[in-house]
């Protein structure tokens, strides 16, 4: 029998969570959970799953149970988290790890004392392309970084209602974030960042982010949450790395695949999580794929630590009161250099 695995959370992306676990042989979809019970009974019935839940606490304590996707709002991320971990499940959680560095704090320190494991889905750590960069890296062959680079930009109808619940810095940026801490192996000193804002949202629509890093290196993101409404594709997705002896450049855009019919011309996505022989793929699936083969090895996951995701969170926050308050926000003291 594969790993009893339930799914906390059933919106657009805990949908997608739900096809691509019903794909892996190695798990079986045991339990669903979310606050409405018409979208509770739609998923259900079309993954076949029998425990349903309206209440998180009532289906962590079911002693079947051994791990949990939790793919809620990010703002609802710790309470159903310390939940399942002091139930003895183990937790995939979405990214961004919390809307606070306290929360994250307090979900790290559970996951220190905790008997499951916890991992957060950081996807783009499963992106073959940034795996390769990492490789390329920890292997010295662009030398020192000095310079990074990451875009990551969407158009205006996706965010149309994200907008009012997360902003483009933490809710996109946090991804560039961890690969940049990732790629480095470092820590983020200090953040500056200027926003824009046009549409009457709570958040803003675009944002600029400039970090440095403790070994002297700067790194900078775009956030653009505010393409025009015919951007051909999805995510307008780029990282450049330089180093003293070389450099490494990733293109997610077109023309991995272009398609052009009576709507126009785009580039659906064939990386995150595209269909392929009517099943769920890309990075969603090899990285739950992984979490759960690390459940079964009696392994702790590796490929991302808790930690890290904090770290990520940390400066993408940092960044954000940077934008709010214009000034430079210190995350930790510059290390001093010899003169």
């Amino acid at each position: 029998m594969g790993t009893k695995y339930g799914v906390i959370g059933l919106g657009w992306f805990g949908e997608k969570h739900c096809e691509a676990l019903a794909g892996l042989p190695e798990v079986e979809i045991h339990s669903l959970c979310t606050r409405r019970p018409d979208r509770l009974a739609e998923v259900a019935d079309r993954f076949g799953v029998r425990s349903t839940y309206v209440n998180y606490e009532e289906m962590l304590a079911d002693p079947e149970l051994e791990a949990v996707s939790i793919v809620t709002m990010w703002d609802q991320h710790k309470d159903p988290t310390l939940a399942a971990l002091a139930a003895g499940k183990h937790v995939f959680l979405e990214k961004p790890m919390a809307s606070t560095v306290e929360h994250c704090e307090l979900i790290v320190e559970a996951a220190d004392r905790a008997d499951g494991h916890l991992m957060v889905g950081h996807i783009c750590r499963f992106n073959p392309r940034y795996a390769a960069a990492k490789e390329d890296i920890s292997a010295g062959r662009i030398g020192r970084i000095i310079s990074m680079y990451a875009r990551r930009n969407i158009p205006a109808w996706v965010t149309e209602d994200l907008l009012d619940k997360i902003g483009p810095i933490i809710g996109d940026g946090v991804h560039d974030t961890d690969l940049m801490l990732w790629m480095s192996g470092d820590q983020i000193t200090t953040a500056y960042a200027q926003t824009v804002q046009y549409r009457d949202k709570q958040h803003p629509d675009l944002g600029w982010t400039m970090y440095r890093f403790a070994n002297g290196a700067t790194g900078v993101l775009e956030n653009v949450w505010c393409l025009p409404e015919k951007t051909a594709f999805q995510i307008d997705e780029r990282l450049e790395i330089i180093g003293t002896e070389g450099s490494i450049h990733v293109h997610e855009t077109h023309p991995n695949y272009s398609i052009c019919d009576d709507d126009g011309w785009r580039s659906p996505d064939t990386t995150y999580w595209p269909l392929l022989h009517g099943q769920r793929a890309g990075a969603l699936r090899d990285e739950l794929s992984y979490f759960v083969g690390c459940l079964q090895r009696g392994e702790a996951p590796s490929a991302i630590t808790p930690r890290e995701a904090l770290e990520a969170v940390r400066a993408c926050l940092a960044a954000e009161q940077s934008a709010a308050s214009g000034q430079v926000v210190t995350i930790r003291p510059e290390p001093t250099r010899p003169a």
